[in-house]
């Protein structure tokens, strides 16, 4: 009877011990707060692409003013300008998911919600995350080609003004 009684002890123990368990020790949660930082890591990329867009549009702009009456560099600008308005929007919604990353992490180490659910919005927040990535990604790619396409209509047109002015001489 001893032994049943220390191994009923050792058991309601071990549960109490394993109940009691801080959820932010869980090894669930420390992957979960490993990827926010991921994805806070991504935001800051995405961040600084984003303004590395908005000083290439002005450059862009600027570079027109010297083009007379050039309607395809102004398709060009507009073109461009929906994308930044698009990728900022993408940046907005990021930085969103992030905070509710944060109150997710928070949620789960004060024990409002439970692994499970944790788990669960966690994965989901991790694909939206990873659809962002892909977004960002296909909208850098689009920036890029509009850049290259208006820096090859300017040297174009150089070309052409400087041949125009050699015909005139």
């Amino acid at each position: 009877m001893k032994t049943l009684n220390r191994i009923a002890l050792i058991a309601t123990v071990f549960l109490f011990v394993a109940c009691n368990q801080n959820a932010a020790e869980t090894p669930e949660h420390k992957a979960m707060v490993e990827k926010h930082k991921e994805m806070e890591t991504s935001h800051e990329a995405m961040t600084k692409e984003h303004n590395a867009m908005k000083d290439d549009h002005q450059q862009m702009v600027d570079a027109h003013k010297t083009i007379e009456n050039d309607s395809i560099h102004v398709v060009t600008e507009k073109n461009h300008m929906v994308l930044l308005a698009l990728h900022g929007e993408l940046i907005e919604a990021h930085k969103t998911l992030i905070e509710k990353h944060a109150e997710l992490e928070t949620k789960h180490a004060s024990g409002e919600i439970t692994l499970e659910q944790m788990t669960a919005e966690h994965e989901s927040m991790k694909a939206q995350h990873e659809d962002m990535e892909k977004e960002h990604q296909s909208m850098t790619a689009e920036h890029k080609q509009i850049t290259e396409e208006d820096q090859k209509m300017i040297k174009e047109d150089e070309e052409k003004a400087k041949e125009a002015e050699s015909d005139q001489e």
